[in-house]
């Protein structure tokens, strides 16, 4: 934004000597500005006048065909995101803005702002109609025999210019914003006279308070601090309401010149703090003699404003999700959300800009209390980076029933900077939680944990969980049927997955396949299936690939060879807990506009996954996985307890560990993942004990969080859940090295993630 002042543009402060040539060149310009002042007393405040001189007829004549009318839209707002504490309290993310800039009313504007800017640019405000005659002609004048000043504008003008300035940087384009930036503030006669026929519709339009209200919102204060709030907190860590005299004098101050005049230039520079900002002061102390002068000030406060020093106490505000600190990556998943649905506008751009500008006050999701234990468990038990291998670890949590997510993190630092990322594997701006459209990676196997959809295809079908199936491992798995590509042949290709402690397979029933995570169990029942239809079943509880492809369909797939992203695994188990319907995740609970009016929102798509019946018998055959299963160790460290079920999940050589489970309430993923390279987790420790079994010390401690704010229901057909049995060690009855052998036919099981 720009403004007018009255001390001149060149902000160098020297009156250069005029040539015979330019003093002849002001003195035409101000009989021209001398024909407009009076044509503006006439076209102001007479109606009908009968004027002679053709000139003046002429000028007249062009004056009335200017546009009158000031279309004045909505000024550019920061946005910000907000979380919520067990209380309800708000707790800010993130603010992002293209212009820093918080519009405030009339009575939020302290009355030494008021005086300050009537006195230092317009004393005259409320006694002419939009154009200050004397102050215009005495400009004329200074310009005509000086040179060095084009000042007169009064607030309105400024205010004037400001609105088209506005409207400029609201262009799509950088071209049409400087052309038309160029446009709306070229020194010429004919810019002057269409901003002056402005000022008076203006003034006919508004009143003279709301007029001043709008120029103090509007005005720019350095860099991108835009009207006198943010100029408040920025420069004072204060309000408009709360600006000291001499504040509120340095502030109007700046208003004149921001480059000249800001108060935030390092000590470095000539006109910052090495000189105590002696450009900003002696604009100062020029407004605040003009305030005692008009009486707007006493001479007991005028003396105690010019002997204070101009001292700023800059506060940076937090812009970006960089400023979110542990919450980074759930603020970035929700600027993703925003800038990709079409309920936020009609392509990204526009959505971005909406953020950037709209002034929304966005209330999300995210539960503080759950995400605070994520994020402590996650930094008690996972370093960020480790000598030898590119560790990474995700905790997502979603609420059942209404798919919020409720926490979302990772044990990276967040930074979008190239040179901060290169100083080590500790930060990122990839967020593995989510999938790669959103800001996330192309995502991980999840192991095991990919079972459930095998199971839920085995009960749809009409088999029982105490069907038992030929399940001995072997390297010709025969034909498959699969309705969408046609049989799937496994005899001569090689593949021989395993069991974790060799188990025999044998004649397992789909139950004990469950509670053991036996491999070989869950693909002797996927013989019995149709892969196609395994696909399917996945993707009715929200499964995708996290890289956008669809979802492979082999064999290998039915023990988690697809490359997932742990939010969506979170969105499965939570509609497993929810008799089976899956709702799509949230980030957004509701969002305020800048005028306080409720924007609509996104909401959750819920569908019915399974048969309620198909998907009790799920939890309660995934219930026993917490009590005599892979999952013992997770759930004998959960207080309080509270019914929930749960599935384990470990990829080929124990390169990614996962937990997964739910109560009623509220669902978990956990995951330790290698997020490039290879790393066998069963062969490393961390400080906090063994990699492999992080997931099992991580899960409690946020479903502990979960269990004790939100409670949780027993399960239909699971009437009792005894307490665990004993705690496994994890190496006996876990589902590592679910694809030993990997299946030639899937091309999604490359280990590189990005």
């Amino acid at each position: 934004m720009v403004s007018n002042g009255t001390n001149g543009i060149n902000g160098t402060g020297v009156t250069p000597l005029r040539s015979f040539g330019g003093v002849v060149g002001g003195l035409i310009g101000l009989v021209a500005t001398s024909a407009i002042a009076g044509l503006l007393v006439t076209a102001s405040l007479t109606p009908v006048v009968a004027l002679t001189g053709v000139a003046t007829t002429s000028t007249i004549n062009v004056f009335e065909t200017l546009p009158d009318y000031l279309e004045i839209e909505p000024l550019a707002q920061r946005s910000n995101i907000y979380a919520s504490r067990s209380d309800g309290s708000p707790v800010l993310l993130a603010t992002l803005y293209d212009q820093n800039r918080v519009e405030v009313g009339w009575d939020d504007i302290g009355q030494n702002v008021k005086d300050a800017a009537i006195a230092g640019e317009d004393p005259r405000f409320y006694e002419h109609g939009g154009v200050d005659l004397q102050g215009t002609v005495r400009g004329a004048l200074t310009t005509a025999f000086k040179g060095s000043v084009q000042g007169g504008s009064s607030i309105t003008q400024q205010y004037v210019k400001n609105v088209l300035v506005q409207k400029c940087e609201m262009l799509p384009t950088e071209e049409e914003i400087s052309d038309c930036y160029a446009a709306a503030t070229v020194t010429t006669a004919s810019r002057k006279l269409k901003e002056m026929r402005m000022a008076i519709g203006v003034e006919k339009k508004y009143a003279k308070n709301d007029i001043l209200r709008q120029y103090l919102n509007i005005a720019g204060f350095g860099g991108r601090v835009y009207g006198i709030e943010a100029a408040a907190a920025y420069y004072y860590g204060t309000t408009a309401a709360g600006l000291t005299v001499a504040q509120a004098a340095s502030l109007v101050a700046i208003v004149n010149n921001p480059g000249k005049f800001r108060l935030d230039r390092p000590a470095s520079e000539a006109n910052g703090a090495a000189n105590g900002y002696q450009d900003n002061r002696e604009r100062r102390d020029y407004i605040l003699g003009e305030m005692l002068r008009y009486g707007k000030i006493t001479q007991a406060e005028f003396d105690e404003a010019i002997a204070a020093p101009v001292e700023p106490t800059i506060n940076e505000p937090s812009t970006g999700c960089q400023t979110a600190g542990s919450n980074a990556y759930f603020c970035d998943y929700v600027i993703h959300m925003l800038a990709s649905d079409p309920v936020f506008g009609a392509d990204e751009e526009t959505r971005i800009k909406h953020i950037r500008r709209g002034g929304l006050s966005v209330y999300t999701t995210l539960d503080l209390d759950l995400q605070d234990a994520a994020v402590r468990t996650l930094n008690e038990n996972v370093p960020k980076s480790l000598a030898g291998w590119d560790v990474g670890a995700v905790i997502s949590s979603v609420e059942v029933g209404s798919g919020r997510v409720l926490a979302m993190a990772q044990n990276k630092d967040y930074s979008q900077d190239p040179e901060v990322q290169a100083a080590g594997n500790n930060w990122s701006s990839v967020n593995y939680n989510t999938d790669f459209a959103t800001g996330g990676s192309r995502g991980f196997q999840p192991g095991s944990t990919y079972k459930v959809f095998t199971l839920a295809e085995w009960l749809s079908t009409g088999h029982s969980v105490d069907e038992r199936v030929d399940s001995a491992p072997r390297s010709a798995w025969g034909t498959f049927n699969d309705s969408c590509l046609g049989p799937q042949n496994y005899d001569s290709e090689g593949w021989s997955p395993k069991n974790d402690a060799n188990e025999s397979g044998g004649n397992y029933s789909a139950l004990e396949s469950t509670i053991g995570s036996i491999n070989t169990g869950f693909i002797g029942m996927a013989k019995r299936l149709d892969l196609c239809g395994i696909r399917k079943m996945a993707e009715a509880f929200g499964m995708h690939r996290a890289d956008g492809e669809p979802l492979s369909q082999s064999a290998s797939a039915v023990i988690g060879t697809n490359e997932v992203a742990p939010l969506s695994m979170a969105v499965a188990f939570a509609g497993i807990a929810n008799n089976g319907v899956t709702c799509s995740p949230i980030v957004i609970d509701r969002m305020i506009g800048a005028d306080g009016t409720e924007v609509p929102i996104p909401t959750s798509r819920c569908a019915q996954s399974v048969s309620p019946d198909v998907d009790h018998q799920m939890v309660a055959a995934l219930s026993q996985v917490m009590t005599r299963g892979t999952a013992v160790q997770s759930n004998i460290s959960t207080e309080p307890r509270v019914p929930m079920f749960g599935k384990t999940g470990t990829t080929d050589g124990a390169k990614d560990t996962w937990m997964s489970g739910a109560s009623s309430k509220v669902a978990t993923v956990v995951g330790v993942v290698t997020v490039t390279g290879n790393a066998n987790q069963r062969a490393r420790n961390f400080e906090s004990g063994p990699a492999a079994t992080a997931r099992h010390r991580m899960w409690p401690d946020v479903m502990s969080v979960a269990n004790a704010k939100y409670g949780g229901d027993p399960f239909p057909g699971v009437s009792v859940i005894p307490p665990p049995e004993e705690e496994s060690s994890d190496d006996g009855d876990e589902d590592f090295d679910d694809d030993t052998d990997q299946d030639p036919q899937d091309q999604d099981d490359s280990d590189e993630n990005d």
